[in-house]
């Protein structure tokens, strides 16, 4: 990776003066917290909002990450909007204009004038109608603005030294269920309880999709041997099954991105 992009990054992060940075504890947000608290310590906050389908175990990362560096960490409590509780397609439009309009109140209150997110290049190439959402509301993408890509930022965190720089992508959990599908807690605590499992058996980044009463399993390309063998099978059938799923199926084309927005 060429100096220019984190020399380009530093310069904006320099530039910006006391911000709050959008903080879900993913390899993004960390790596753009990490570079900014280098930058501005003491004057950055970071922000991660807490929703009923973001995983538990992600806040625990994020506060864990921040605390390590002691960097000002607020949690704010968000329920699930309205408008996003039946996941239309769009939804990513809708849950990040309630999350940012909130970020931006809470930025003003906290005596910043910006709030950054952690987009990257990469997030062009790829459907995200919630861009919209921070382009209308002013939400700063250093990342993006640098010409970082993914692959660019993890290999800036491995060459720091941070253990983070492996870590599987993060989503919420609206992306396990199928578009116009009203969500429940009932089906967000399945998902969770059931990935839970999935991460707890080493299956990191692994996903479990709903279809009503089947669990989906996107395994990791690496670790379809291992999930495919009789004593993981059974375990994993009897886990999921007691999260609440009837069918447990395993998917053939593995993990991958965007899945359910085909």
């Amino acid at each position: 990776m060429k100096n220019s992009k984190i020399e380009k990054l530093a310069g904006i992060l320099g530039s910006a003066g006391p911000a709050v940075i959008a903080f879900s504890g993913g390899v993004d947000s960390s790596f753009l917290l990490y570079m900014a608290h280098k930058t501005h310590a003491g004057s950055v906050v970071a922000a991660t909002v807490r929703t009923p389908y973001i995983p538990s175990r992600e806040i625990e990362q994020a506060t864990e990450f921040a605390g390590r560096y002691g960097i000002r960490h607020q949690i704010i409590d968000i329920g699930t909007p309205a408008i996003v509780a039946n996941n239309p397609d769009n939804r990513c439009y809708h849950c990040k204009k309630a999350i940012f309009t909130r970020l931006a109140g809470f930025a003003e209150s906290a005596g910043c004038a910006t709030v950054f997110d952690g987009s990257n290049a990469d997030d062009l190439n790829e459907y995200r109608p919630g861009m919209k959402a921070l382009r209308e509301l002013q939400v700063r993408s250093p990342l993006l603005e640098a010409g970082l890509t993914k692959n660019d930022i993890r290999e800036h965190l491995r060459r720091e030294g941070l253990d983070i720089w492996n870590m599987p992508a993060m989503t919420c959990m609206l992306t396990r269920i199928p578009h116009n599908t009203p969500v429940t807690p009932e089906t967000l605590t399945m998902i969770e309880e059931a990935e839970n499992c999935l991460c707890a058996k080493g299956y990191r980044g692994a996903r479990v999709r709903v279809h009503a009463d089947v669990a989906r399993i996107e395994c990791p390309q690496q670790l379809m041997d291992k999930i495919c063998e009789a004593a993981e099978r059974k375990q994993i059938v009897e886990k999921l099954k007691h999260a609440g799923f009837r069918y447990i199926t395993l998917d053939m084309e593995g993990y991958r991105t965007g899945s359910m927005n085909l």
